[in-house]
């Protein structure tokens, strides 16, 4: 999806805020859809007994455009990558084709029973740091060429359809049962909910500041090309 979003493919789209920061001119950022984790989030694991540290290991992330591996360059800027399938992270650890991995999905909840250990929580870390901020990590956007007044009903339709899924959890959760990739129905009911809740419905005071210390940041170091301002579509 973020590849899709620099060609301009789709006019509504979630990405990753690294990535938003790249699409700025092209694309509006929408006020519902958001996924944070508060106090949680991406996850750096290694095998057990392994690497204890970020700091100069080889590590295996899922994109170079997500927020995962921007908070993690955010945390420590001194390692070597590799990109690997967001699925195949904990393998490739396992297989040690890499000291550590960044986990992004279900990996979160899973790890431990399949021999690796954490290293850092980035959710964690950023919540700390900051003073109990959500930590941003992806976004529903618009084309801007759509013009106002259609930014505004898309706007609407989708904090609608959040609404209603919240509303009615015991049967999102069934239909998202399907792309849960192995978790039963108490750890997707659980993912879910780190993921999709009233952060998602609306930003909010402390979802707007999270997004905007982490592009705060990210420029000030020099991991995003431009400023980016927090201003959100209708």
């Amino acid at each position: 999806m973020n590849r899709a979003a620099f060609e301009g493919r789709y006019e509504v789209t979630a990405v990753s805020f690294h990535a938003y920061a790249h699409l700025v001119d092209k694309y509006a950022l929408l006020a519902h859809g958001a996924s944070m984790g508060d106090r949680y989030g991406p996850i750096v694991v290694a095998r057990e007994g392994g690497r204890r540290a970020v700091k100069g290991g080889r590590i295996a992330i899922p994109g170079t455009l997500t927020t995962a591996y921007l908070a993690l360059r955010l945390y420590e800027p001194d390692f070597e990558y590799v990109v690997v399938p967001f699925d195949a992270i904990q393998q490739a650890v396992l297989e040690g084709k890499a000291e550590a991995g960044l986990l992004i999905h279900e990996g979160q909840l899973t790890y431990a029973e399949e021999g690796l250990q954490k290293i850092v929580d980035l959710g964690e870390w950023w919540s700390d740091r900051t003073g109990g901020l959500p930590l941003p990590l992806g976004g529903n956007i618009i084309r801007r060429d759509l013009g106002p007044e259609m930014i505004s009903k898309v706007s609407k339709m989708l904090h609608d359809s959040i609404a209603y899924a919240l509303s009615h959890r015991a049967d999102a959760v069934e239909y998202a049962l399907q792309f849960g990739r192995g978790l039963d129905r108490a750890r997707t009911d659980t993912f879910v909910g780190m993921y999709v809740n009233d952060l998602t419905l609306s930003y909010g005071k402390r979802g707007r500041e999270g997004v905007e210390r982490l592009m705060a940041e990210a420029f000030e170091k020099g991991l995003i090309p431009q400023p980016v301002p927090v201003v959100f579509a209708a």
